[in-house]
């Protein structure tokens, strides 16, 4: 390949890869599948990397990240970056529409948006390329966070269409999903590490770190909903977003413009009900006068502009006694204080208990028994105490103080430096975490073995089991024994328990429980180390040379290998027959949606070949086979299907199913 054929094939790739991108983070209508798409982007990386003379900042392939860490610089704001002020009532909004016509005299509409709870950004665009994307900060000047946002797909870092002016700003809010946000939550529990309390929080302290490569991970969307510049395509702010939707923008849905107050107040009490409907948190709604003729003459306060304000929504607050804390142990002997409260109504649910973090939160709120405490819902879904009544605090009540010994085994708590959370660190006499262990090693991320909390709660009670390894020598008779189980329902766990042991060893890695090594980081360590035996061996220095692991994470490693007990249990792992090695499939695999299941194919397809297909099922983690039996799970059928592998699939009652179901299986 000539340079100039490599610069065309890589100008096709890069604006070919952004538009597919722009049909699935955007419009969420892609149009292409996901292989299709890696195919593309492989190939690309690939001609980035033999010609490097054509790197560009806003190619594709720089949307991972790096894990270079960077120093955040200051940005001036070529245009103020202002705080709007705030409204909570109808009565404020009158006046605020009062001020308006006072000031214009004459006619002019609303436009009304959704206030977006995540963290402010600006963005930059010269001649259609992405340049720079800053914090809102003081409103004059914020941290340069371009490489971070980058990460973000629904952002284009070049634009199509036509109309943009050469230079403008549009700004936007970044925010997590609420999956997103309770995906990112349960593994930071996993890992014995302080949840996130809201998606704010975990939007705002991720555009902050240092490494790129972990802000992709996070899976932030973007909504843009302002444009400022001096050469705007019209003077209607509505018809200027209209206009960046065309350009590759993610303009939300969710806007109206409205001809009078009444309108506003109709759009707000509208979203106020219909909010806790929304896949991402607001807490408002944004009122601008649409005409930005209109919006100039208005002009600005010294901190808000005249022609918006916001209306924020009450949080659904309520007032109740705290009876008493309850300190619980969790499976890596985090302890996590429980508020147990007066029952009150709150956001449609009878709320009980509140969570209270840690002890600095103790502290913060200086909290006493039998205070009159405020309870809001986090995010609409945990209940929270934010503050306290102190004028119906009692006279001698004293504040509460965080336990020092461990409430299930008393061994006395820890708490290391840099941590928020108190420890146990009784790890193999505390009942919690021996069953919290337990728990998490048979979940489906890990061992996947068919049992659930209650079964391992059960199977610990009565001694059957006590350590992860004890689950490879119980036996059907044991289970019998106990209430819960029949014959069938014995027979099945047990052969759950001979499945697991096929189990990949990056899947067995995570299901270890070692502190902050959560599923993504022992995929990493299993690809990197190949087998347990290098992994035991490794030094703080050798590991932190594997992709992603950084000094803690090193240390926990080395820790967890270093206990004589920990040994020991890896050897009876072994015995049991354990995977404790990476084979070369494992490398390749994208997930485990199809561990356990084995497919036939017969017949030719549309989107993929036969090799593609049976790749697609190994990389998901199922098995392709040749010939139907018993023990197959589908035949995966396309055209000029062979009529007697149909006609004995259909014998033995193995389902049928076609490319586009393949497809949902693993999408």
């Amino acid at each position: 390949m000539t340079t100039q054929e490599a610069l065309d094939r890589i100008n096709y790739l890069r604006t070919t890869i952004e538009t597919h991108n722009y049909q699935y983070y955007t419009l969420s209508a892609p149009i292409i599948s996901d292989f299709d798409f890696d195919i593309l982007m492989k190939e690309l990386e690939k001609l980035e990397a033999e010609f490097p003379q054509y790197a560009d900042a806003n190619s594709p392939t720089q949307r991972v990240g790096n894990d270079i860490n960077m120093k955040f610089t200051q940005r001036e704001h070529k245009y103020p970056m202002l705080s709007l002020g705030n409204t909570y009532n109808e009565g404020e909004l009158l006046d605020f529409d009062n001020r308006v016509k006072k000031a214009l005299d004459q006619q002019f509409e609303y436009v009304c948006e959704l206030k977006y709870d995540g963290t402010s950004i600006s963005l930059t665009y010269q001649n259609g390329q992405l340049t720079h994307a800053v914090t809102r900060g003081d409103g004059s000047k914020g941290d340069d966070v371009t490489a971070n946002v980058k990460t973000i797909r629904s952002i284009p870092l070049t634009l199509h269409g036509k109309g943009f002016p050469a230079f403008f700003e549009i700004r936007g809010e970044i925010f997590m999903p609420h999956s997103v946000f309770q995906k990112l939550n349960n593994e930071k529990i996993s890992l014995g590490e302080q949840p996130f309390a809201n998606p704010r929080n975990a939007a705002s302290g991720t555009l902050k770190m240092q490494n790129s490569s972990l802000v992709a991970k996070r899976h932030f969307d973007c909504f843009l909903y302002y444009i400022v510049g001096d050469n705007l395509p019209t003077e209607s702010h509505f018809q200027n977003l209209e206009m960046a939707r065309t350009w590759g923008f993610k303009i939300p849905a969710y806007i109206k413009r409205c001809n009078s107050i009444n309108d506003v107040f109709q759009f707000v009490k509208y979203w106020d009900i219909e909010r806790k409907n929304l896949p991402f948190d607001i807490d408002g709604i944004v009122v601008k006068v649409d005409s930005m003729i209109h919006q100039r003459n208005l002009g600005f306060t010294s901190k808000t502009p005249r022609w918006a304000i916001s209306y924020k929504f009450q949080a659904e607050r309520a007032e109740t006694k705290l009876l008493s804390v309850d300190f619980q142990v969790g499976r890596t002997g985090a302890v996590t204080p429980v508020a147990n409260l007066e029952p009150v109504q709150l956001a449609g649910t009878t709320v009980k208990r509140a969570s209270l973090h840690n002890a600095d939160q103790i502290i913060l709120l200086d909290l006493r028994l039998k205070d009159t405490v405020f309870v809001e819902k986090a995010g609409e879904i945990i209940p929270q105490i934010i503050g306290v009544n102190t004028a119906n605090r009692l006279a001698n009540s004293v504040p509460l103080k965080f336990i020092e010994n461990c409430p299930e085994c008393n061994t006395p708590l820890v708490r290391s430096e840099g941590e928020v959370a108190y420890y146990c660190p009784n790890y193999n006499g505390c009942a919690p975490q021996i069953t919290g262990k337990i728990e998490h090693f048979i979940g489906r991320a890990a061992m996947n073995i068919n049992a659930g909390e209650a079964t391992a709660e059960l199977l610990y009670r009565n001694g059957f089991v006590t350590h992860i390894t004890d689950l490879y020598s119980l036996t059907k008779e044991q289970l019998l024994t106990l209430d819960r189980f029949a014959e069938k329902s014995a027979e099945n766990l047990i052969n759950s328990i001979n499945d697991s042991k096929k189990v990949p060893f990056h899947r067995v890695l995570f299901a270890l429980g070692i502190r902050y090594v959560g599923e993504t980081v022992a995929k990493k360590l299993a690809a990197h180390f190949k087998n347990i035996d290098s992994l035991i061996n490794a030094t703080t220095t050798k590991l932190v040379e594997a992709e992603e692991i950084g000094e803690r994470i090193a240390q926990s490693i080395v820790t967890f290998f270093a206990d004589e007990r920990n040994q020991s249990m890896i050897e009876e792992l072994r015995v049991a027959g354990v995977q404790l090695s990476a084979n070369d499939n494992d490398a390749n695999k994208i997930s485990d949606k199809l561990a356990g299941i084995s497919i036939i194919i017969s017949g030719n397809f549309e989107r993929y070949s036969r090799e593609e297909i049976k790749q697609l099922i190994e990389m998901h983690g199922g098995k392709s086979i040749s010939s139907i039996s018993p023990k197959t799970n589908y035949l995966l059928a396309g055209d000029k299907i062979g009529p007697s592998k149909l006609e004995k699939a259909r014998k033995l009652n193995i389902p049928v199913i076609n490319e586009n179901d393949f497809i949902k299986m693993i999408e």
